[in-house]
């Protein structure tokens, strides 16, 4: 009997795509996968792994469909994984369980990957992952609620850098990790593109796992990674001869990691002058620098739609600024009404002297770029 005809369905059951949950990381015919029957009065399902009938819940129907992921599309066999493992911390054996438990390919009781997973719409268990991991030992570690993905690797005990993804059964983590990329291959696996995720969500991300108590000004260092990665960016992008990103990680120590970042901060600054002071330096210690380089390196931010930005420096001014400095910043949509009231022309110089997060002079160039007129008949000039 199918979900439909058991008179249930995954979108009812993870409360309907109306209520802003989905599933977005999984194609319809993952979903379509998902056998959903009725059992005394209650929606059950048969998993993947065990076969055994579990209550379909929301987030057991995440587990089923990334169970079905770990098999089909990256080849980890059926002997290699476990579900509600419990976690030995130390000596003792907690009542934790890992949610999908995948051992290395001699041990079945050494981790290799840990998967944390949450309901649709939850963002909380990243902690839980941490101390799953270091309890385990285990050097990768996934958290997924359906929507978004965050690969980690485990260097050392406390020290989390992003991955692009976890390895295949039949591909070393050290390989991954060594694999050098071009400006091309970062267009392929962009993430703002390929899992629909906005820069504001991967600096919460950043947030929770170092920005909080980095102890420094979460806007200002952000800026500056942004600012370094959009100058690698470029590079790799102008004609000629082939260049790789330099703002990865690879198999760098953290002392590497934050020359190079810095390197780059400073021709930024030469190449771009005026936005920050010559003095100025990257304040994230090492360590946590390649934390949040790792969840920067696998998005592309050169030519990419402003407001992907924008939204970014808004979240993060209001809440390094407002609280504290007293700074409110107009809404989005008053700033683009006004815009469109003032109907900038070519030959106009639009001057913001207090920008803010510069959008007033991000929707003037929206605008431009929005009328054909402009195309051939010049631009108008922003200055701050």
């Amino acid at each position: 009997m199918t979900a439909k005809q058991a008179g249930y369905s995954i979108a009812e059951l993870i409360h309907g795509a109306s209520s802003g949950y989905a599933l977005a990381l999984f194609q319809p015919k993952e979903l379509a996968e998902i056998e959903i029957f009725d059992k005394k009065g209650a929606p059950y399902l048969r998993c993947f792994l065990t076969d055994k009938e579990r209550a379909a819940k929301p987030e057991e129907i995440v587990r089923q469909l990334y169970l079905r992921r770990l098999v089909r599309d990256y080849g980890y066999p059926k002997e290699r994984i476990f579900i509600e493992k419990p976690v030995q911390f130390g000596s003792v054996i907690a009542e934790k369980r890992a949610d999908i438990f995948v051992s290395e390919v001699d041990h079945p009781d050494t981790a290799y990957i840990i998967v944390e997973l949450k309901k649709p719409k939850r963002r909380d268990g990243l902690e839980q992952l941490k101390s799953y991991c270091n309890a385990e030992g285990s050097p990768i570690g996934v958290w997924t609620n359906g929507n978004e993905t965050v690969y980690l690797h485990r260097e050392e005990p406390n020290l989390f850098k992003s991955l692009p993804d976890i390895p295949r059964a039949d591909q070393k983590l050290s390989d991954l990790l060594a694999e050098r990329w071009d400006i091309e291959r970062l267009k392929q696996e962009n993430r703002l593109v390929k899992e629909r995720l906005s820069l504001k969500s991967i600096i919460l991300d950043m947030e929770d796992l170092v920005l909080a108590n980095a102890g420094v000004d979460a806007f200002e260092e952000v800026f500056k990674l942004i600012y370094a990665k959009l100058y690698d960016e470029w590079m790799a992008s102008r004609p000629g001869k082939k260049r790789y990103l330099e703002f990865r990680i690879g198999g760098s120590t953290p002392k590497e990691f934050f020359e190079r970042i810095n390197s780059l901060f400073y021709k930024a600054k030469e190449q771009w002058p005026g936005v920050f002071f010559q003095d100025e330096k990257i304040e994230l210690s090492p360590p946590h620098l390649v934390t949040c380089g790792s969840f920067l390196e696998d998005i592309k931010l050169f030519n990419s739609n402003l407001q992907v930005i924008d939204e970014a420096f808004e979240y993060l001014a209001v809440q390094v600024g407002k609280g504290s400095k007293g700074q409110y910043f107009t809404p989005r949509a008053l700033i683009r009404g006004m815009v469109d009231v003032m109907q900038p022309r070519p030959g106009m110089t639009i001057c913001d002297p207090a920008c803010g997060t510069g959008g007033f002079l991000l929707a003037a160039h929206d605008f431009e770029v929005a009328h054909d007129r402009f195309v051939n008949g010049g631009s108008i000039h922003l200055t701050a």
